[in-house]
């Protein structure tokens, strides 16, 4: 009877155990430690009440802005903003290695090639992380060891070519993303008005004929997605509002839609910063930085844009947003205001709507979930 009793309460404790996890989405947030933030956070999210609690920080790096889990999740990759006294070229890569608590180890790090390292992302294969260095614009390639560390870059490509806004004199490398259905990366330079395509093999860039999609004068290409089929792109634009939709035909690229994230009755200064579908594919939302807000908009089946609206982001300069990945909840990183913003999803519409939770962190700039 005793072993009875015994087993009954291990069955309920390992069951609210359980369910206690499932009700937990964790997620770690990048920052700029010069705007008075200590490292990278960790955090969970409570999917049934929209709260969040910062569970710790990793402190000991410079500007950990962008982050990358690997695709199995044990190791992470940031980049790193350094003074030139600190890294000449401007700053690093680094390489982390998850415990089963979320917990990061540093493993090591590499010089970023560039100054203003903004952007990576890593293959499906887990072989290679590719990063983007704004003020250096230049792209770099680093193999990927057995035990998750990083060596020197295999290629560094720099970019060239300017356009007609005053902040696009130079390259402005700004996103690299590894193509999941073919051997191609591609990268958004602000600078030149480009969507840079290049063939990538054992982590060698080369250029195809088309080496690029030239994008409207002025727009300064920031992020962008991959539709489902990846066959068309979703670039975000910087410095003119937009989104511009980008389809491949044989193969070719070229755009076919630029649409604005603004109300047509606005006529403030806004620079537009990321973008991310929701879960199912039929939504994209995209957020203004200046107009303070997320524009959504709905993908079409024949894959143009209609703009839905926007909404308020409960804080000030949305640099960074994430859905969570059962496609619920929507956690915006309002850099100036220094807060973490949650919304709701109604999933039937589109629309996030604010869950009246939030955290104070900060300057969060990006949010990548685990």
């Amino acid at each position: 009877m005793l072993r009875k009793i015994l087993f009954n309460c291990l069955f309920v404790f390992l069951s609210f155990t359980a369910t206690f996890a499932q009700d937990k989405q964790m997620f770690y947030v990048g920052t700029f430690t010069d705007e008075g933030a200590e490292g990278i956070n960790y955090c969970n999210l409570d999917r049934k009440t929209g709260a969040i609690e910062l569970l710790t920080t990793f402190k000991g790096i410079d500007n950990p802005s962008f982050l990358r889990l690997g695709p199995d999740k044990k190791f992470m990759y940031s980049v790193s903003r350094t003074s030139p006294e600190v890294e000449p070229t401007g700053g690093y890569v680094v390489a982390y290695k998850l415990d089963e608590h979320g917990g990061l180890h540093f493993l090591n790090k590499q010089i970023a090639n560039g100054s203003g390292p903004c952007h990576i992302d890593v293959s499906p294969d887990r072989k290679y992380v590719a990063i983007a260095a704004y003020g250096g614009g230049t792209t770099s390639i680093y193999p990927v060891d057995k035990d998750g560390s990083l060596k020197k870059a295999l290629t560094v490509v720099h970019n060239t070519g300017s356009s007609v806004h005053p902040n696009q004199t130079q390259p402005h490398a700004h996103s690299i993303k590894f193509s999941s259905t073919e051997p191609s990366i591609f990268s958004a330079d602000l600078g030149t008005d480009q969507l840079n395509i290049f063939h990538f093999k054992d982590g060698n860039l080369g250029r195809y004929e088309q080496e690029f999609v030239k994008l409207p004068a002025g727009s300064g290409p920031r992020h962008f997605v991959f539709h489902s089929t990846e066959e068309v792109i979703y670039v975000i634009n910087e410095l003119n509002s937009t989104i511009s939709a980008v389809r491949k035909n044989g193969d070719k690229w070229s755009v076919f839609q630029n649409i604005s994230t603004l109300p047509a009755d606005f006529d403030g200064e806004s620079y537009c910063a990321d973008i991310h579908f929701s879960k199912d594919g039929q939504y994209l939302y995209g957020s203004n930085r200046g107009h303070n807000s997320i524009a959504v908009f709905k993908v079409k089946a024949d894959e143009e844009l209609t703009f839905l609206g926007t909404v308020p982001v409960e804080g000030d300069w949305p640099r960074n947003f994430g859905i969570t990945p059962d496609g619920e909840w929507m956690l915006v990183a309002n850099q100036r205001s220094h807060n973490i913003a949650v919304f709701k999803i109604n999933t039937d519409t589109g629309m996030p709507k604010f869950s009246g939770k939030e955290i104070a962190l900060p300057a969060p700039v990006c949010i990548e979930f685990l």
